[in-house]
């Protein structure tokens, strides 16, 4: 196994010294005015598709109500779409990362995304609750993947010693998309029917197949790995429970999460056209908490998994008891934004480091259970409210989750690993790993 000057195992070695082949087109790694532009785009447009994947992935939470309304079912029904898009990115994740091991990084980064846009346009288009579940499921397969193999590709056309602002690059484009993504399509939504915000997505979609195809050069990220190579990656035992733990606890924030639109107007007694603000502040936190957690997680990543999981704990505790008073409701939600990206960014730090020989699927990996945590985090916040408790309540199962979770990691996943780092003389924080 060869491994790169960026650090990543399995890639060929794109050092510039005097052994080097030089002038390779798009590796952003010769010095050369013209590579470091290659590079720069590539990385827009892998910040373009996280921020697209991003505002569809919370569009449904901040519309949920006017979905049930419109295609006459209950929220918790309608809660299923948002299990039903985390299924499809647990299921997608590794599988098509697996299968499609061979395929040219930048063809399969497009086909995913060709995908993803086919999904929200389905969406869109979905004539009753059945049907956009069936939308939102096929809208999440390509999710995972495209940031497992977009975090190898960032890598490759960075260039030695920029790794962690690759993927940087792309969670991003992620947590701005909770800032102004997600308000905005729950805007449209909200003034010109649901339908409009995934619309919206699907022309987000469509940008960024265009600076794909544009921007991302042949053979970037090519590794020549095959199906057994990632196959045997799998066989981890710390990886598979680091996956749980962060399965079961990271369904804490989704519990909350996921029906935020009816407690905000239902509890707290926001007005509906307040919504896209409380969602941009969530975002807000999301952002610190990428540049904490990156740091944080810099120093000890399995401690600052444990800093997560408790902060998470405490955030959520703080939402049960003030959720009924606005101010400091919206102020829990932004420390819940905040916790949550720490333990989620430490989460796929950890699950990389745990699998070296295959960082395209650890990376997809953590995206898998991360939504695990959100499809688990949904249905079980639909049984709540089903069951007729209090939106409120949703803070205690989440609570229950995350408690679980924390359990988890610490009694079976206290193996500690080295940490991968680039190989730069003054190396950037890793902040989205």
């Amino acid at each position: 196994m060869t491994v790169d000057s960026t650090g990543l195992p399995g890639t060929t070695d794109t050092r510039t010294d005097a052994s080097a082949p030089r002038g390779r087109r798009g590796t952003g790694c010769d010095g050369r005015p013209d590579a470091q532009r290659t590079g720069r785009l590539a990385l827009l447009a892998l910040a373009v598709g996280g921020f697209t994947i991003g505002t569809t992935e919370f569009a449904t939470m901040g519309l949920l109500p006017d979905i049930a309304a419109a295609l006459d079912a209950s929220i918790p029904v309608t809660g299923h779409a948002i299990t039903a898009y985390a299924v499809g990115v647990v299921v997608g994740a590794p599988l098509l990362t697996v299968l499609a091991a061979r395929v040219s990084r930048k063809r399969l980064l497009v086909a995913l995304m060709l995908a993803y846009t086919l999904g929200n346009v389905l969406s869109a288009a979905a004539p009753s609750i059945e049907w956009l579940i069936a939308g939102r499921f096929l809208a999440g397969l390509p999710h995972g993947a495209f940031f497992g193999v977009g975090a190898a590709v960032g890598a490759a056309v960075a260039g030695p010693g920029r790794r962690g602002h690759a993927v940087a690059m792309m969670m991003t484009g992620l947590t701005v998309a909770n800032v102004v993504g997600v308000p905005l399509s729950t805007f449209a939504g909200q003034q010109l029917g649901w339908r409009a915000a995934f619309v919206l997505i699907g022309v987000l979609g469509a940008v960024t197949l265009a600076a794909l195809l544009r921007w991302v050069p042949a053979g970037a990220g090519d590794t020549g790995s095959s199906v057994s190579q990632e196959v045997a990656a799998l066989k981890n035992g710390p990886l598979w429970i680091s996956f749980v733990g962060g399965a079961v606890g990271f369904g804490g924030m989704f519990a909350v999460y996921s029906y935020v639109a009816p407690t905000m107007t239902g509890v707290t007694g926001l007005s509906e056209g307040v919504v896209p603000v409380v969602l941009a502040v969530f975002g807000l936190g999301m952002t610190l908490g990428t540049i904490v957690g990156g740091r944080l997680a810099d120093k000890d990543v399995l401690r600052t998994v444990w800093i997560g999981f408790g902060s998470t704990a405490a955030a959520l505790v703080a939402f049960a008891l003030t959720g009924q008073s606005p101010v400091p409701a919206v102020a829990s939600l932004f420390l819940l934004g905040v916790t949550s990206q720490i333990l989620g960014l430490a989460l796929q730090t950890r699950l990389m480091d745990l699998s070296p020989g295959a960082p395209s699927l650890g990376a997809a990996l953590c995206h898998s259970a991360l939504n695990v945590g959100n499809a688990n985090g949904a249905f079980l916040g639909g049984l709540v409210i089903a069951a007729g408790w209090g939106y409120l309540d949703l803070a205690w199962t989440g609570l229950a989750l995350t408690l679980a979770g924390l359990v988890i990691i610490v009694l079976f996943g206290r193996k500690r690993v080295a940490h991968v780092r680039d190989d730069a003389p003054a190396p950037e924080p890793v902040r989205a790993h």
